[in-house]
């Protein structure tokens, strides 16, 4: 099931500067949300790494181990998402025929 594109109501010559600062935020919250999904990830690594280093239970190495694949989860969930949203900004802005601003590259 396709959803239909939102922005095929709008007319590129009716759009102004505001409009177009609307997309380069949205790129770049999309590239805040992106980076928030590293540094979990990058934490629940150090924890994982920490928790099996200085564990002398057995519960709280296990507990190391499972940050272990959920820090990779999390890093994969957040490519991912990263990308599904780079390429749907991508298409609004090669559709309405706007230019990355300085700077931005997408």
């Amino acid at each position: 099931m396709t959803t239909p594109n939102l922005y095929s109501r709008f007319n590129p010559e009716e759009l102004i500067l505001r409009d177009e600062l609307a997309i380069d935020r949205t790129l770049l919250a999309n590239e805040r949300t992106f980076l928030s999904f590293l540094r979990s990830g990058v934490a629940l690594f150090i924890a994982g790494v920490s928790m099996i280093h200085f564990s002398e239970q057995a519960w709280f190495a296990f507990i190391g181990f499972s940050c272990l694949p959920a820090a990779l989860i999390t890093t994969a969930i957040g490519v991912q998402r990263y990308r599904k949203m780079d390429a749907s900004i991508s298409l609004v802005r090669k559709k309405l025929g706007i230019r990355p601003a300085a700077g931005i590259t997408s």
